[in-house]
């Protein structure tokens, strides 16, 4: 993903950012900050969610454009980190454990439940 960044023109940088904050994208600048204290799945995940972002040109989640912009980011993200083959073997093998099936499809726990909310939105049952 950092070199699918570096192809749009954005930079990557890790900084020290508060524990509430994973990452940042700045429109203006072409600069993704990504937290340096994220574990590898948390990290992905941010970086993926930051792209998304920079692939609309967000202008942040301050506004209530900005707040439709995160909703279709966190959407976009789930659909782009799991796929519908991994996730349906995953439910299987892990009976719906939630941080199971996160750590089985190397995302976050927030990612997993935004793509549940996309399947459940869109009337899908797993059974």
């Amino acid at each position: 993903m950092i070199e699918h960044a570096e192809s749009m023109g954005l930079s990557v940088v890790s900084r020290d950012l508060p524990r509430d904050i994973c990452g940042l994208y700045d429109d203006r600048h072409g600069l993704i900050l990504l937290a340096d204290w994220l574990n590898q799945r948390q990290r992905r995940c941010t970086l993926c969610h930051e792209l998304i972002h920079a692939r609309h040109h967000d202008p942040g989640c301050g506004t209530r454009y900005g707040i439709k912009c995160e909703r279709r980011c966190r959407r976009e993200t789930a659909l782009a980190l799991i796929s519908p083959v991994d996730y349906g073997m995953a439910e299987t093998v892990y009976e719906g454990n939630t941080w199971m099936m996160a750590m089985e499809l190397g995302v976050t726990i927030q990612v997993l439940h935004d793509y549940r909310q996309i399947l459940h939105d869109s009337g899908v049952v797993w059974l």
